[in-house]
């Protein structure tokens, strides 16, 4: 794995919320009422993981995303900044609240419900106030909780100035050819392939795109195809405690490794270890692993 001197300059364009998660025995079925043990809040939105999540490796980040004109909105901003990510481009809007997700959390598995709120009044305008730090970034990268016109703005222009751009594409939507096509790297969900790609097969899917899409479980396992064979990569903690944003991680140690020339099999490598880190701990982007602690 190679690390060079050199601080990678990303720009994250995408979501940022709270994440609220209800701790019960059982997911509940239609129409029935469990009891939650406990609740806990931490923040999340799958941009702003991401901009933690390579920050914390030493990338310089700048964020573009939309948050409510309310206090969870500035105490989104305050995270954000306390992780050295750069706000100048984070918009507010006074036309919804800023985003939220409710989880309920059993045994390991959850159910989830996200509410996009401000996120939605992400625009391209946004997009483009940034225009001279995506021209001086080396990568950007997107998820799919934000508007798709402002996603399929934000390839057309980062392709544009030659920056490499990768998509977590999740959670999942249509993709277009033009899209695909355009970003160097997608992270899916395997069970997401067909509302993705069109395509359940996962072996056609990944011949299709070789070493651009990655398709990953719960397990922290990832699956791609080299052009010659397919190739297996897990990273399974017993001690997993929270599943929720390790797509989020792989796709930040996944970016951070690219940026530093690795090869595709090592950046696999180094995504699903960070992936790991994130699930010891309770929170999307608090186990999210920071350079010093891999690299001692």
């Amino acid at each position: 794995m190679n690390f060079t001197s050199t601080q990678p300059k990303i720009v994250v364009v995408g979501s940022c919320s709270l994440d609220l998660v209800l701790y019960t025995d059982k997911i509940p079925g239609c129409n029935e009422t469990v009891m939650a043990s406990h609740c806990d809040n931490y923040f999340g939105g799958k941009g702003a993981n991401q901009a933690v999540g390579t920050a914390r490796l030493g990338a310089s980040v700048y964020f573009i995303g939309c948050v409510g004109v309310d206090p969870l909105g500035q105490q989104i901003m305050r995270n954000l900044v306390e992780e050295n990510v750069n706000v100048g481009f984070v918009s507010e809007t006074d036309k919804d609240a800023t985003g939220t997700a409710y989880v309920t959390s059993a045994d390991g598995d959850a159910a989830i419900v996200v509410v996009p709120a401000a996120n939605k009044y992400l625009t391209t305008q946004n997009v483009d106030d940034a225009d001279r730090y995506i021209n001086a970034s080396e990568m950007v990268l997107l998820q799919l909780e934000i508007p798709m016109n402002v996603v399929e703005h934000t390839i057309k222009k980062a392709k544009s100035y030659g920056k490499m751009v990768g998509l977590y594409a999740s959670p999942g939507r249509p993709l277009s050819n033009e899209v695909i096509e355009n970003t160097d790297f997608i992270v899916a969900k395997s069970s997401e392939l067909e509302i993705i790609f069109g395509e359940d097969q996962r072996e056609k899917v990944l011949k299709k795109y070789f070493n651009k899409v990655f398709i990953r479980d719960e397990t922290n396992s990832t699956v791609y195809f080299d052009g010659i064979e397919m190739k297996y990569f897990r990273n399974e903690n017993e001690s997993m405690v929270y599943k929720m944003g390790m797509g989020d991680a792989f796709t930040s140690g996944f970016a951070i490794a690219l940026c530093h020339q690795n090869t595709i099999e090592e950046c696999v490598k180094f995504g699903n270890e960070v992936s790991s880190k994130v699930s010891l701990g309770k929170g999307a982007q608090t186990a999210l692993p920071r350079y010093s602690e891999l690299f001692k």
